[in-house]
């Protein structure tokens, strides 16, 4: 029973250490940013993001989104989850109705879009709360107020 105790200690130790870890590594210098392929400026990110978002949903035709901010350009910081990704972010608020059929309240999803495609999203309906919380700075940086 003990070494169970001490296993799952461990185990607990490991998550924290790689929930920790995305803030010890540097962000991209300004020449590196610069330099980055960020895509052409999407004209059609609404729609993009619209059609990237509806399937993952649990009732996507009834999910109401708000875009708060962007496109700009914005980075998804490197960390052990997530790779350094270059794009033009976007903020929307989401609010979707939970199993029980009521809306559960707006939360923030950041987007990431390069060459007219979805490469990265934080916040969505599967991340967890450190996704969660990388939206939320996300959303901050693109300029959005909530």
């Amino acid at each position: 029973m003990r070494r169970q105790f001490v296993l799952l200690l461990a185990i607990l130790g490991i998550g924290a250490t790689a929930a920790l870890l995305p803030g010890c590594k540097s962000p991209p210098t300004k020449a590196e940013m610069d330099a980055a392929d960020y895509g052409p400026q999407p004209t059609n990110h609404e729609q993009l993001i619209r059609d990237y978002l509806k399937p993952k949903l649990k009732d996507g035709d009834s999910a109401i989104i708000e875009f708060r901010a962007g496109p700009k350009r914005l980075y998804q910081q490197d960390t052990l989850l997530r790779p350094l990704q270059y794009g033009w972010g976007v903020c929307v608020l989401v609010n979707e109705k939970n199993s029980a059929g009521t809306y559960a309240g707006f939360h923030p999803i950041v987007f990431y879009i390069n060459n007219g495609k979805v490469i990265a999203m934080n916040g969505g309906p599967d991340d967890s709360v450190i996704g969660d919380s990388y939206a939320r700075d996300g959303c901050k940086e693109l300029g959005a107020v909530f």
